[in-house]
Order: C-alpha cells, then sequence, then structure tokens
C-alpha cells in the first residue's frame, strides 16, 4: 500500500501537471442541443477532451460524468483529476458537462451521454482510439448517468442525417464510483427529485431504478463503495453488483469498511487511496490497457 502511495504522490508531481488545467470544451451539439430551455451555459452539455499524446495511449477511452446530485458538477474533483489520472494510464478522457435538474429532467441528461458517448466513438480515428474500446465513468449522481447510459442504450439510427447518431449508444465497460443506482429503498432523494422532478410516475421510477434493467448485454462493470458512505447507501453498489452477476456479467465491486461521500480520487486516504490501483488491475486484466501505443 505504502509503495503504491508513493508513486501516487509522484504522479501527481510529474504527469498531471504536464495536463492543462482545463482544456477547452467542445459542444455535443454545436447547432443547440435539442430540448435546450435557453441558450446560457447551463444550456450548453460539452465534452471536454483529455487525449494521450501519439505513441503513449493503448486506444481506450473514458468519458467521465462528474457527480453533484443532478444539481452541480463537481467539475475538478471529479472531473479534471480523474481525466489526468485516466492520462497517466494512456486512456484517454473526455469530461462531460450534462444539463442539470431541476430546469432539465430525464431524458435531457441521458440524452447528453448518449451523445458524448457516440460523438467519441464516431472520433475514434480523429482521436487514435479503438471504437470499441469506448467506456463510461461516473461518480455518485454521475455514476447513475453512467449506469443509466449502460442500462438504456441503443444500436443507433441507420436513417439519421446526423452521422453522428447512427452509432451505438451503448458503453464497453462501465466504472461506477459510489453511485447512485435505484431510487427506491436506498435512493439518494436529492437526485432523484432533481433528475424526475417531485412527483414522477411510478413507472419511470422502477425504469431508472437501473439495478433492475441490468441485462447480459449490460457492459462489464466496475465499482467501488465505502461502508460509511452516509449520502448514497453502499447497497446501491451491492444491488447493481447483484443484478450484474444474475446476469453473468463480468464485474467486480470494491467496498471500503470506512470513508465519506464523494472522495474523489482520495489523495490524502491511504487506505482509500488504493481504489485506483484496483481499477487499473481491472482495466489491465481486461486488456483495455494492454494495445500497442497509438
Amino acid at each position: 500500500m505504502k509503495r503504491y502511495f508513493l508513486s501516487f504522490a509522484m504522479l501527481l508531481g510529474t504527469g498531471f501537471a504536464q495536463t492543462p488545467a482545463m482544456p477547452k470544451a467542445d459542444l455535443l451539439w454545436p447547432g443547440g442541443a435539442p430540448g435546450a430551455l435557453g441558450t446560457e451555459d447551463i444550456d450548453k452539455p460539452s465534452l471536454a477532451p483529455y487525449l494521450v499524446p501519439a505513441g503513449r495511449g493503448t486506444g481506450t477511452a473514458v468519458v467521465v460524468c462528474p457527480g453533484g446530485g443532478y444539481g452541480g458538477l463537481s467539475m475538478d474533483k471529479e472531473g479534471d483529476q480523474i481525466a489526468k489520472w485516466l492520462n497517466s494510464l494512456g486512456v484517454s478522457a473526455f469530461v462531460l458537462k450534462y444539463r442539470l435538474g431541476p430546469k432539465y429532467h430525464h431524458p435531457v441528461e441521458l440524452g447528453d451521454a448518449q451523445r458524448a458517448i457516440r460523438t467519441v466513438r464516431s472520433k475514434a480515428a480523429e482521436y487514435r482510439l479503438l471504437p470499441d474500446r469506448i467506456g463510461i465513468m461516473g461518480f455518485s449522481a454521475g455514476g447513475h448517468l453512467a449506469s443509466t447510459a449502460g442500462t438504456h442504450f441503443d444500436a443507433g439510427d441507420a436513417a439519421a442525417g446526423d452521422p453522428i447518431d447512427r452509432l451505438s449508444s451503448r458503453p464497453d465497460f462501465l466504472v461506477l464510483c459510489y453511485p447512485v443506482i435505484s431510487f427506491g429503498e436506498f435512493a439518494h432523494q436529492g437526485s432523484r427529485r432533481n433528475l424526475l422532478g417531485d412527483n414522477p410516475d411510478p413507472k419511470l421510477v422502477v425504469s431508472l431504478s437501473n439495478e433492475t434493467q441490468v441485462t447480459a448485454q449490460t457492459p462489464p462493470t466496475f465499482l467501488f463503495h465505502t461502508t460509511t458512505d452516509g449520502s448514497v447507501p453502499v447497497e446501491n453498489s451491492v444491488m447493481f453488483y447483484a443484478a450484474l452477476r444474475k446476469a453473468g456479467v463480468p464485474a467486480e465491486l470494491h467496498i471500503y469498511e470506512r470513508g465519506p461521500h464523494g472522495v474523489g480520487l482520495a489523495q490524502t486516504d491511504e487506505a482509500l487511496s488504493t481504489w485506483p490501483a484496483r481499477l487499473a488491475d481491472w482495466l489491465r486484466v481486461h486488456g483495455w490497457l494492454n494495445s500497442a501505443a497509438r
């Protein structure tokens, strides 16, 4: 554990510092997002690319969904820092700024995530990526969005006028960090209210309790949580993992005994700071870190 903690500190002082703090974000819909309720920045979903330099990449990419209860976005701790860490593995990252409640409700947020996946896939050659190695990663409510993208995907519309919309929105893998999953007994009420409003249709509540939506086609998934999470109960991750196991989907779950909600990389916690190494191991086992540099 100490060896890993030291190497991570060294990483903070080298590779991370070489990456610009906030790359210029590209609008997901340059001509205006469907369903937009205004023209302010909050009405314009975007994707900030953190690309691995030529010759150092694995061909794998991850769309990163910061958390914030569907009412805000933790763009630094659960966006910028995560993207830079992924870059250190040779993985290109794309931080998603998605639209939020209470101004926007489902399915707007899911549409933003699906568009992000399709966009990265459409630019795979330009970004030196493999189109079948596009994952999505989410934290807290961003984990709910990522798990929704992994359970409510489509193959694309072959007749669409926009070539991006012709591509599949299915992520190739999921990474869910202290995620909101269920809107039932163990729901995070703020996320549910911001996403669905005050009196949602009960059928919609079930549909977006993503532990009920897992099938054999759900992508392989990595999860981590803490038992003492006081905001999003650990049962969210446990139920999703159990559903994945029942469906025969490859999955790995790490539960730490202690730790608060919203830890990000947990750089100052010697125990929790090991979760990124476990994720790197999982990515490596599945071959997502093993291709030749691109």
